[in-house]
């Protein structure tokens, strides 16, 4: 797999791991850990176990292997999620993909600058999944990797349900999927009020 800015990496599909257990508590469960609640989020909010999540992030953080997540989008820019697993400078970049560019913008790294989308702009990407290229289709799951992305101090009344049903979608069980969509959006609306002067990439600031 080629993905200009990145031929120094072993880059692989990443969209199989999505399936197995292990995948979402590794990829949601820190979030989880930083809405200041007493409650401490566990895996099995995701319907896995620590066995599962430990498994996976053997799988994810693999240097010789650096899952790659799609997500086309049939209008629009779509997305790429990278987990860059190089010696000493490990993270997970967050890409846009656009359909008049050869080449994908950074926007994100869990390690560096940030520049998060607008929930509008979260749920367009989620939505219109481009179904003739490969990578992830499910709207459901395009929503939560798209979710580290939220920058945005304005969602909607609607989002605690939208996140919830799309943890359940993904496996995490109806009573858990509540504190874990609680906690997730507590953690995102916080950060994007802590920093008023975030903008867009697709703002054209």
């Amino acid at each position: 797999m080629l993905i200009k800015g990145y031929d120094f990496g072993p880059l692989v599909p990443g969209e199989s791991l999505l399936l197995h257990p292990g995948f979402w508590s590794n990829y949601l469960l820190a979030m989880c850990s930083d809405g200041g609640y007493a409650e401490r989020p566990v895996p099995e909010w995701f319907g896995e176990d620590g066995a599962d999540a430990d498994a996976m992030y053997e799988v994810l953080f693999d240097p010789e292997h650096w899952p790659v997540f799609r997500m086309p989008a049939e209008d629009g820019p779509g997305a790429v999620v990278i987990y860059r697993n190089l010696d000493g400078d490990y993270g997970t970049d967050y890409l846009l993909t656009h359909p008049d560019r050869s080449y994908a913008q950074q926007i994100a790294s869990w390690d560096g600058d940030f520049s998060g989308l607008t929930w509008h702009e979260l749920i367009r990407i989620a939505d219109s999944p481009f179904l003739t290229d490969e990578g992830v289709q499910d709207t459901a799951t395009r929503f939560l990797l798209l979710l580290p992305l939220l920058t945005d101090p304005n969602v909607p009344d609607t989002a605690s349900a939208r996140l919830m049903t799309a943890l359940t979608a993904v496996g995490a069980p109806q009573d858990t999927a509540s504190p874990a969509a609680e906690h997730l959006l507590a953690h995102l609306t916080r950060r994007s009020g802590h920093d008023p002067a975030w903008t867009s990439p697709l703002s054209g600031s």
